[in-house]
């Protein structure tokens, strides 16, 4: 018997061969709306810029869209990606969120560019800013967006005279704020600053249980440590059908890996046939912490991940695959995947607040 878990998604609303643009934020939007019926607590955006494979440039955007169109699930950005952006901007975007969609956002921040240096550059406006590198003041930056999104705003002396900035008129509530990351760096300011912490296991694979102790033995509160997991999941009927439709994500993984051209996701009938741009062995190891399989094997895998890591929130990025013959506004496999994990992890009744 599985314990309960709350169980939540990411989404980097991935766009795959003759798809558009707007063809892939229906089918997140869709998949959104069946992650919020079957009692996901929260669906995260991620940011990336620069890909032709992925859509989720701008998560305030995009979360605004998501917020619409689904009536309880929190809704944020899994995550942020802080040196891309003024903190005052973030601030107001998602203070703005929080007064439109009231105690149904969170603000994932994350230290990476998610993009290559000149994308990077260009978000940038061409430098770093005065002040030196965005990456290295990290911490002040994440400080600010907290200080600016409060009720008070935060307030400067400047020759003199002191100013203060308010990210919104009047607001009555705040966004959640998480730090996202894949190595210590983040689990350690995480803890320092008393923050909620998620480690990107479905992206890193390991070091997960040494972050998290990082995090748990250095957390100072108010409060308690909170955290949860993430990993990569497909459901099929069977596993072998599940790891055909896993193979699309695989490439493209093996792609960026291996510096080869970037393309829209392929379907799962082009995968099937497609060249790999890493031997074999090596691409079937790019999938070995993900969870992939029929309903029952898969719950299983994230049940058994959740008690390793002492977690009792587990986020699936959904990665399965469209076929050819599939609408191009849905992806019937990802919605597949999160309905059959929430109807076998997700106690009755258990509506994220």
């Amino acid at each position: 018997m599985i314990a309960p878990l709350a169980l939540s998604v990411l989404d980097l609303v991935p766009v795959r061969t003759g798809q558009t643009t707007g063809q892939a934020l229906a089918a997140s939007t869709e998949l959104a709306r069946v992650a919020d019926d079957a009692g996901i607590t929260r669906y995260w955006v991620a940011e990336h810029h620069n890909t032709p494979g992925v859509a989720s440039t701008s998560p305030p955007v995009i979360i605004g869209l998501l917020a619409s169109a689904t009536r309880r699930m929190r809704i944020g950005s899994g995550g942020v990606m802080l040196p891309n952006h003024a903190p005052l901007a973030v601030a107001e975007q998602f203070a703005l969120l929080e007064a439109a969609f009231p105690d149904r956002i969170d603000l994932g921040i994350g230290r990476a560019p998610g993009t290559d240096p000149v994308t990077s550059w260009a978000l940038r406006s061409g430098g770093g800013g005065p002040e030196g590198d965005p990456v290295q003041q990290f911490p002040e930056f994440v400080q600010q967006v907290m200080a600016f999104a409060s009720y008070g705003g935060a307030t400067a002396r400047i020759q003199g005279r002191d100013f203060t900035i308010t990210a919104t008129p009047h607001a009555i509530g705040e966004p959640d704020v998480w730090l996202l990351g894949s190595s210590d760096y983040s689990a350690r300011l995480a803890a320092e600053l008393g923050l909620p912490y998620v480690f990107a296991h479905h992206f890193a694979g390991r070091g997960t249980a040494e972050a998290l102790a990082l995090y748990r033995d250095g957390f100072v509160g108010p409060g308690e440590p909170r955290t949860f997991l993430t990993v990569n999941a497909v459901v099929a009927e069977t596993r072998a059908e599940a790891e055909r439709e896993a193979r699309p994500y695989q490439l493209m993984m093996a792609g960026l890996r291996t510096g080869a051209p970037l393309r829209p996701i392929m379907t799962v009938e082009q995968a099937a046939v497609a060249e790999s741009p890493m031997p074999e062995d090596l691409l079937a190891g790019l999938a070995r912490p993900w969870a992939v399989g029929t309903a029952d094997e898969v719950a299983d895998r994230i049940a058994a991940l959740a008690e390793e890591f002492g977690v009792d929130e587990v986020m699936v990025h959904p990665i399965g695959g469209a076929h050819d013959d599939d609408p191009v506004d849905r992806v019937p496999t990802r919605e597949r995947t999160v309905a059959a994990l929430a109807t076998r992890l997700v106690a009755s009744g258990t509506a994220s607040s």
